[in-house]
């Protein structure tokens, strides 16, 4: 049984939006702003660089998007330019690494802001947001609950996640719009353009910015994953693509702005993007916008959980992978792959383990030994270098398209992957060598299921 094409252009905009724009926006523009010590125009610049490399990497997928179409499309791409092995660890890689470690961050900051939300209603409510059991409690909640929204009503997981865009984007405009005339109107705007706050937390702040900014635009390429379900997906596709893609920057840069009208930028590095709707809206209305941010983190890790659940899917349906005749079967009434849909699930909660170890307990050390590594930012890293081949081989093989679609956004994309290389190794140091080999006893792992054809 194959899966039916039920989500149309609409639903694919707004899972690009969506998917995107949430979590990442709220967590990384604190450290954005700590990493350049409070330089608006550097921490404007940032986010124009990661925006752009993420457009122009849309653009290039695009092209493709109108050739090819299968089952996934990241793997469509990878298998239609590299090759089927190379298509099958990039299935691998984003079934066991990429989308997992993203939605498991993803539900940690749904619970955050939910707890910090829940302490502001009550502040008898003595609770630890970021690290405490409830916390993780309510992150494998969500989990679960985005689980069971993707494998049992995809066509409800189509309708949160249009629903979750609209109400993220209110928190966003509102302050984009309101925090920027309230910074003009009180000289703080101009005040915190006029110099930075404090000493860059990095030796080189734009570098370690732009990284930042790519977990914050990540996971427009999770939509691609959903291109046998899309109506008139060679379309369609590129068009979401797109559009999806220029809103994302458009309202982050916005968004920036108004958060730096809110408060005074040490007061922003200190506690956060919270003190500018607290400052800008009053207590009770910030506390009300605080909510609304909880409500968008969880529809981004709705968005995310979308391609977890059909990670070993995507690499099933080749012939791949451990038991694909199980992992390829999709259930006759959800039209889900339910067996690649557990997995995803459970990949997730190990990933989740990993970061609370990692990023959360404060003895990391005594936890993972050497093995440790920021799970946010450096398995996107990784995924633009995997880009890299299927950029260059669609080049090679594009031959009847024009120069721009053919050599000229394909070359910037490979630009601006090599930036973002460039910049995780300047910002991470020790941090990618640790994560690489995570990464390759990962796709050893991989190695061991992969099935050469005759």
């Amino acid at each position: 049984m194959e899966l039916q094409r039920k989500y149309g252009l609409v639903t694919a905009i707004c899972m690009v939006v969506g998917t995107v724009i949430g979590s990442g926006v709220f967590f990384k523009a604190q450290t954005i702003l700590a990493l350049t010590g409070g330089d608006l125009p550097m921490g404007i610049l940032a986010w124009a660089l990661g925006g752009s490399i993420m457009l122009i990497c849309s653009l290039a997928f695009a092209s493709m998007a109108t050739r090819y179409e299968k089952i996934n499309g990241l793997v469509d791409y990878a298998e239609a330019t590299v090759g089927g092995g190379y298509a099958y660890f990039v299935g691998w890689f984003s079934a066991t690494i990429y989308a997992p470690t993203l939605t498991s961050v993803l539900a940690w900051l749904s619970a955050r802001y939910t707890l910090v939300f829940l302490a502001s209603v009550n502040p008898a409510m003595q609770v630890d947001p970021t690290a405490g059991p409830e916390c993780m409690v309510l992150t494998l909640v969500y989990l679960c609950l985005a689980y069971g929204v993707n494998a049992l009503g995809p066509r409800l997981a189509g309708k949160i996640q249009v629903s979750a865009t609209v109400v993220k984007l209110i928190p966003l405009g509102l302050l984009a719009v309101v925090g920027t005339v309230y910074g003009l109107r009180h000289g703080i705007l101009q005040e915190n353009f006029a110099a930075a706050a404090v000493a860059p937390s990095s030796d080189r702040p734009l570098f370690a910015a732009v990284v930042s900014t790519a977990f914050a635009y990540e996971g427009w390429i999770v939509t691609t994953s959903i291109n046998a379900e899309l109506k008139d997906g060679k379309k369609n596709l590129p068009r979401a693509l797109i559009l999806g893609a220029v809103i994302v920057v458009a309202v982050y840069i916005a968004y920036y702005i108004g958060v730096a009208g809110g408060a005074p930028t040490r007061q922003l590095i200190d506690q956060g993007a919270a003190v500018a709707f607290t400052s800008v809206f009053g207590r009770f209305f910030g506390n009300i916008l605080n909510l609304f941010v909880a409500i968008s983190c969880l529809g981004t890790t709705n968005g995310m959980m979308l391609g977890c659940v059909r990670g070993l899917y995507a690499v099933a349906a080749r012939g791949q992978g451990p038991s694909p005749r199980r992992f390829a079967s999709v259930d006759r009434e959800t039209n889900v792959p339910a067996n690649s849909a557990v997995i995803g699930l459970l990949v997730c909660a190990f990933w989740f383990l990993y970061y609370y170890f990692s990023q959360l307990s404060g003895r990391p050390e005594q936890w993972l030994g050497f093995l440790v590594y920021d799970s946010s930012e450096l398995p996107v890293v990784s995924l633009y270098a995997l880009y890299l081949p299927i950029f260059i081989m669609f080049m090679v093989r594009a031959r009847d398209l024009g120069i721009l679609r053919r050599w000229v956004v394909p070359l910037l994309a490979c630009l601006g992957c090599c930036f973002m290389i460039a910049a995780s190794i300047y910002a991470h140091g020790m941090g990618n060598v640790y994560y690489l080999i995570m990464f390759a006893v990962i796709m050893a792992v991989g190695m061991v299921f992969y099935r050469r054809r005759a």
